[in-house]
Parts: structure tokens; sequence; C-alpha cells
């Protein structure tokens, strides 16, 4: 039996529902394909604002797809397409008429391996996507550029060295770099597709650590294979097989007491 996260009595963005009872994304029997084939099967989640949502689940078990269709990602490869609704803040991001630009720049994305642009410096790497919204005044292009290293907690790394190449920095460095770059236009939410997979124990740690303080701004959901990272950052766990979500509930909850029997089998290293 595939578990639904619980539900409000009103479904978003019903009139007369206190706006802090939305959820910041709800999908809403998503099901997103390759071809004819369902990656991720009628999954109905709520994500709330300003908490950290984990996805986790063997390889091949649909949490990337589902993710990726958060902010129509999933539409880059050809053949693909959904059903279902994905709300963000009650609006459906993928009616007609929506500005997949400005959709991406309100739910941002950081990829597994560090994505930095190579051709350009450090500052040039987060003030890219502000660049893109036409003319911004340096005064407010440097204030914003501060704004995010120190959000991504690297400024005092880097502080000194602006103008140098994003590519000299450390694998760990990078990666905040790119979190930088995504913050920097102020997301509503931020997705992380295991952002930690090719760092090392510090780096992993840095990258943790900075998405506990993120959550006090955004709202984040993240893929990981780590049980442990998984249990140690987020407030809600979502556990995928084979394109089904098997159980969603608060992390302690879920891997102290699942409520699956396959839940159970996979935290315990069972099967995965």
């Amino acid at each position: 039996m595939v578990a639904e996260a619980p539900r409000e009595e009103a479904p978003a963005g019903a009139p007369g529902r206190p706006e802090e009872l939305r959820p910041r994304i709800e999908t809403l029997a998503l099901t997103a394909f390759y071809g004819a084939h369902p990656g991720v099967k009628d999954v109905s989640l709520q994500f709330s604002a300003n908490h950290v949502h984990a996805l986790i689940g063997p390889s091949g078990c649909g949490k990337s797809t589902f993710l990726r269709s958060l902010n129509r990602l999933h539409e880059h490869t050809p053949g693909t397409r959904i059903e279902g609704r994905v709300l963000l803040d009650g609006e459906d991001v993928y009616a007609s008429g929506v500005d997949v630009r400005r959709l991406r720049r309100r739910v941002g994305m950081v990829f597994q391996r560090p994505t930095p642009f190579p051709m350009m410096s450090i500052y040039d790497n987060v003030a890219a996507g502000l660049r893109l919204d036409g003319r911004v005044p340096r005064a407010a292009l440097d204030e914003t550029v501060e704004r995010a290293l120190r959000q991504a907690a690297l400024w005092d790394e880097v502080k000194d060295r602006l103008r140098t190449s994003a590519v000299a920095l450390s694998g760990g460095q990078q990666q905040r770099l790119c979190i930088a770059r995504t913050i920097a236009p102020e997301p509503e939410a931020l997705l992380l597709d295991e952002p930690t997979a090719s760092l090392d124990p510090q780096g992993t740690q840095r990258i943790e650590e900075l998405l506990v303080t993120l959550k006090a701004m955004f709202t984040i959901v993240i893929v990981t294979h780590n049980m442990q990272q998984a249990a140690r950052i987020s407030d809600t766990t979502t556990f995928f097989y084979m394109g089904e979500m098997i159980e969603h509930g608060p992390t302690r909850q879920l891997f102290r007491a699942p409520r699956h029997e396959r839940t159970e089998a996979y935290i315990t290293g069972r099967f995965g």
C-alpha cells in the first residue's frame, strides 16, 4: 500500500485557507513519464516552508525524477511528460503561460557535482543569474553577491579573491559557490540532488551545516543516498521505491518507527 502525505482539510489555494497553512510546494497525483514508462507514479506530497525535506530510496527509485519535476527540469529530457499538478504557493507551475525562467529563479537547483561556470570569476558566477534580468546597478550587484556568499558561508574564504577563477576553489567551496549562485536571486525554494556525493567528509559537513542554517530563509528539498545525512539535517523524510512514494513523515518518526515494512528494510540496510 502506498502512503499519502497527510493533507489539510482544504486544498492548497482554496478560498479561506490561511496563507500560513499552505505548503510552499505541493504535488497532486504527480506522475512523471519517460516515454510510456512512469518514473514517478501518482505522488501527492506537501513541503512546508522553512524546513529541510529529504527524499531517500535506492538508485532508480524516482526520487531525482520527482525533484526535477518540481521546477520543470524533467521536461528537458526528450519524450518526457507529466500528469497531475505541482503547486508553488498554490499556483500550478505547469499551467499555460508560466514563465519557466522565472520559475527556476523561484525554485533553484543545485546538482550532484559542483558546476561553477569555468570561464568566470567567483564574483561573476554569483552575479550570472542576476545579470539575466538586464542592467543592475553595480552597487546593488556588489551587495547581492556579498550577501549570497555570506549566506553560503563562503565570504570569509573568498572575499580577497573575488576576481579569480571559480575553478581554483576546492570541491566543497565550489559547491557552496553554486549554492550562493542559486540563492542570489532570493528563491522561495532550493532543490539539491545529492549535493555532497562527490565531496570529502569535511566538505560534506560544511554543506550539511549550511543547509540547516539556510532553512530559516528557504524551503529545502534534498535527494540523498546517505541515511545518516537525512537523519541529521531533515525535518521530514520521504521514502521512494520503484517510482512510488512508500512513506512520508517526520524524520525522527520515520527512522525510529517506520510504518511500512519496505521502509524499515531499506533504512536498516536489508536492501538498497
